[in-house]
């Protein structure tokens, strides 16, 4: 068989390179290619940027490999006659499992009382009342104050069904949830997008993890996220400008909705963005997907792609359309 150049960031590890093909040259690109490069499977940078970069100086490319399930920066550059493949799968467990911490934290009411740890004082514990009766159902009881709320028979409604959303719903099951479902096309058990509009008032949580598309830009707009549940949960793991962000301000400084979000339109989060001090909002920045195993899951899933290259294979998650 003859070599194919893989082409790789300069400064990734040796030791997360060892499951290429022994047919696979491994060409390092520096950040600011200098002169053209010639390369057949481009792995492309974690960073847009830096893929902007290198992109222009690449000559001979046939399979671009990306180590995100996300595309949207790579389809601005990569000509269609090159094949472009996601990272499905890679993502699956972390993005899931934040997915779920943030849930809970929200419904255990952990940012409130982390603000009261700060302050040094639980006497304003009972305010956690207050983050409950936004509920359209809430049952006040003055006797016995509701200082948390249950996850247990709540409705989830996951938007954006894909590899993620199915590891979602697999460790929500254990507590008890009412699982509804939303993708692209429709399928078994599964709603179409344009289903969407009848079941966002179902939802208790609404899980967003979408990819960005011109489909999917401001899919939850004012009027959608006005449609919701008064005092339900938004989350979103998937792309920042797949909710309007006026429109989630608005409806967390008017108290109607709830929202723990670890992606948002313009990253890094600008200081003087009303978010940072939005009431009854999670942030994290952009992190869910970011563990110690990141790497070396995406880069084995990166050489199994240039195995099957190699031997002429048929490539897995080879991206046709916006996604």
């Amino acid at each position: 068989m003859s070599k194919i150049r893989v082409g790789v960031e300069a400064l990734i590890s040796d030791s997360l390179l060892h499951g290429f093909p022994s047919e696979s040259e491994i060409v390092r690109i520096p950040a600011e290619p200098a002169s053209p490069i010639e390369v057949d499977f481009w792995v492309a940078p974690i960073e847009a940027s830096a893929a902007r970069l290198q992109w222009p100086l690449l000559r001979g490319v046939k399979v671009v490999q990306s180590l995100y399930a996300g595309v949207d920066a790579l389809l601005k550059i990569v000509p269609r006659e090159v094949t472009l493949c996601d990272a499905r799968g890679v993502h699956d467990t972390p993005i899931a499992e934040w997915a779920v911490g943030a849930i809970l934290a929200m419904q255990k009411y952990f940012p409130f009382y982390l603000d009261l740890q700060r302050s040094r004082n639980w006497h304003g514990r009972n305010a956690a009342e207050y983050i409950y009766a936004l509920r359209k159902d809430a049952v006040l009881d003055e006797h016995s104050p509701t200082l948390v709320d249950e996850l247990a028979d709540s409705t989830v409604l996951i938007v954006g069904y894909g590899s993620i959303g199915e590891a979602i719903e697999r460790r929500l099951a254990p507590f008890g949830v009412h699982i509804l479902r939303v993708a692209r096309g429709a399928r078994p058990g599964v709603s179409p997008i344009a289903g969407l509009d009848a079941l966002l008032g179902l939802a208790d949580i609404v899980v967003c993890i979408l990819p960005l598309t011109p489909e999917t830009h401001h899919l939850l707009d004012a009027r959608r996220i006005a449609s919701m549940k008064p005092g339900a949960l938004l989350v979103n793991a998937g792309r920042g400008a797949t909710i309007d962000t006026q429109a989630l301000i608005d409806a967390l400084e008017q108290k109607r909705i709830r929202a723990a979000v670890d992606v948002m339109e313009q990253e890094p989060l600008p200081e003087e963005s009303p978010l940072w001090s939005a009431p009854n909002l999670l942030l994290t920045p952009h992190v869910a997907g970011d563990t110690a195993r990141f790497m070396a899951r995406a880069l084995n899933l990166a050489a199994a792609q240039a195995t099957r290259f190699v031997l002429g294979q048929p490539l897995h998650n080879i991206v046709t359309g916006d996604y």
